[in-house]
């Protein structure tokens, strides 16, 4: 079998290990892939923008399944164009990708289905926006509309935050010059959490829940990131607690899909947040979460491809998956200044580390044998162990052991779950 992956980081690195450890004799494909993921399988330099060019690839190399990684060409249509060549993708369609690459029609299609989530109000320009804090409660949310890389939604602790991310918007153009909407929403205050479902719109079937950590410094501090750690299972999710998700959320999420005739095949991942009054959703993803897929993969027993074909071909309330009992946590090793301007190139050492570890490269290429940085967010390091202090432990452990320049992670991933 052949599979195509769309994606060079953390997340892509997971699948791929995955569907290796699966079974040994796939044969696997990355565009772009990473310095790590060309271990495992062949990268092919290929604009991941460009979907119709990807499409051309998969066919190229009759690519049996293409799972589709980050959000951009799932919202640039890649699964409807796979669909019309009569390729297999993993991922929603153009329309159902817009559950994350319009935080505005995520939030309205939130409200037209009685979806809980905070009270908002969408503004169009800088005046607007200005406007409208004079009455907002402090702290307030704000979210830009379009893609971000995880880094479009500022928690203001006042109205000069609130206005600065408004003059980064509008001003400096720092997303650039896609939208002009912003939500400005209410605050809410609670306990994060990643809930992700694999579904073929029709049925679903839950993945074990994971806690991420976007602040870039311990105590959740400093700006938001794609994500500094993640650890499964959090120690306060309990199975009451999931039944009410999926009651209030996961459902009505995907009878509205079904209502409004959007075609839904892969990943959907919902950001909550637990308050006093229940879940609400925060937001969505179209896709896997990275860095939860670096803690959800290795505590899945059954073969990912299987679920896979089972989700393209609109089958997939014909399997069940089997998950494991063990914990898992990741941290984040990033470049200095991440999230904002780092330097790359800087070579990584001590990349050999026990076998209940795994590393997976994010921001990493390789040349001439060694493993250089190329990102913000450089690698993931994945421990598993019967508690999560045990799986903590050997993550941080390995951590220290590999050493590159401007190294920098937080030290306080999965605390809230170390039992």
């Amino acid at each position: 079998m052949t599979v195509t992956i769309i994606g060079g980081g953390g997340r892509e690195h997971a699948i791929a290990w995955k569907l290796k450890n699966d079974d040994k004799n796939i044969r696997l494909y990355a565009v772009p892939g990473n310095g790590g993921i060309s271990g495992i399988a062949e990268c092919v330099s290929i604009d991941t923008s460009d979907v119709v060019k990807l499409a051309e690839f998969a066919e190229e190399k009759g690519s049996d399944y293409t799972i589709v990684g980050p959000e951009v060409p799932l919202s640039l249509g890649i699964a409807d164009i796979f669909a019309e060549r009569g390729l297999k993708v993993f991922g929603p369609s153009m329309k159902g990708a817009m559950l994350e690459s319009s935080k505005v029609f995520a939030k309205q299609f939130m409200k037209r289905n009685g979806i809980p989530t905070a009270d908002f109000i969408v503004v169009s320009s800088h005046d607007e926006g200005v406007k409208a804090l004079e009455e907002a409660e402090y702290p307030c949310v704000l979210k830009y509309d379009g893609l971000a890389a995880g880094k479009g939604v500022v928690v203001a602790e006042n109205r000069e935050e609130a206005v600065m991310f408004l003059d980064g918007v509008y001003g400096r153009k720092v997303f650039g010059r896609g939208s002009r909407k912003v939500i400005i929403e209410k605050c809410l205050r609670g306990r994060e959490l990643s809930y992700l479902v694999f579904t073929d719109t029709l049925s679903f079937l839950s993945m074990v829940p994971a806690k991420d950590h976007k602040r870039v410094f311990d105590c959740d501090r400093g700006p938001n990131t794609g994500g500094m750690g993640c650890s499964s299972p959090p120690a306060f999710f309990t199975e009451d607690l999931g039944k009410e998700i999926r009651k209030k959320i996961v459902i009505p999420t995907l009878n509205g899909l079904s209502k409004e005739n959007v075609d839904y095949r892969g990943v959907l991942y919902f950001g909550l947040m637990l308050t006093q009054d229940g879940p609400f959703l925060l937001e969505y993803n179209a896709r896997f979460g990275d860095p939860e897929t670096q803690v959800i993969l290795p505590r899945m027993k059954s073969p990912l491809i299987e679920t896979v074909k089972a989700v393209s071909e609109r089958r997939l309330d014909s399997i069940s998956i089997e998950w494991s009992d063990r914990k898992s946590v990741c941290v984040i090793l990033a470049s200095s200044g991440y999230p904002g301007s780092y330097s790359k190139g800087k070579v990584v050492k001590g990349l050999s580390c026990p076998g209940n570890v795994t590393i997976f490269h994010a921001g990493t290429e390789k040349r001439n044998g060694d493993i250089f940085t190329s990102g913000g967010r450089v690698l993931g390091i994945t421990a598993m162990g019967t508690t999560m202090r045990e799986a903590r432990e050997d993550a941080y452990r390995a951590a220290a052991l590999i050493d590159f320049e401007g190294k920098h992670y937080r030290t306080d991933i999965g605390l809230d779950s170390s039992v």
